[in-house]
This record gives C-alpha cells, structure tokens and sequence, in this order.
C-alpha cells in the first residue's frame, strides 16, 4: 500500500489500545477488503472523511474526482463497514448525506500465509463496560 494510507492510519496506531477490535464480517473475503484500502480513490474518501463528516458534492469538489466515482467509493466503503451516513438537513430545508469514517485505524498482517485483517472502531464508556459484563457473564 501506499505511504500515504500509511500516514493516514499512524495517529490512530497509537491509541489501539483504548479501542476495541471489530472482526471483518465472516462472509467478506479479505480480498475485497484489502481491494478497497487499496483503491486510491477509497483512500482520498476516507483520508478526507476521517476527521469531520462531510458531504459527496464536498468530497467531489474538494477532491476534483467525479461525483459518480465519489458515490462509487462511497457504496463500496459502505458495503464494508467503513462509512457510515446520516442525513443533515439545511437552513433552506433541503436535505443531504453526509458521511463518516467510523473507525479509526486498521491493522493487516499476514501469519501462516493468511492474511488477517483488524479494523479497530472506538467505543463509548458504557458499551465497553457491557461487552465488558457480557463476557465476564458468559454470554
């Protein structure tokens, strides 16, 4: 991969340790996965989406990419739980998506010749405390 993806992960790498690990669902090949960090335009959505939600006709703009290809990346990075949207509406009454990273680095490493992939997402206080409880319980 890139450096700059690299770059984009580094402020999170050190702050793994206060976030929980989210298993990539069982049903998506790693593969897919590793395809969309890998594509450049996914790697310009979620670099400028990884602080602030921002709107597709922003990230177009901002990105000078085709407002078809934001919208591309943008599905493609839903699909694996990357983004996640929510509707905002304006001073005028319109209303538009906006979208956000929701996790905050992403580990890969390859063991025994498979490729492992973590994508660590920060929890609030009291759903750490009951994941917490919930394992202590046993259920």
């Amino acid at each position: 991969m890139p450096k700059d993806f690299y770059m984009l992960l580094r402020p999170f790498l050190s702050r793994m340790a206060s976030n929980t690990a989210g298993e990539i669902d069982d049903d998506t090949p790693i593969e897919d996965i590793l395809d969309t960090i890998g594509d450049p335009y996914a790697r310009d959505v979620l670099a400028s989406i990884c602080r602030e939600a921002r709107s597709a006709q922003d990230l177009a703009e901002d990105l000078d990419h085709s407002i078809q290809t934001i919208y591309r990346r943008i599905d493609l990075l839903e699909n694996h739980n990357l983004v996640t949207s929510r509707t905002v509406i304006s001073d005028d009454g319109n209303h538009y998506d906006v979208y956000e990273s929701n996790f905050n680095s992403a580990l890969i490493s390859l063991e025994d010749d498979e490729y492992d992939v973590r994508i660590y997402r920060e929890e609030n206080l009291p759903d750490r405390f009951g994941g917490l409880w919930d394992e202590l319980s046993g259920e």
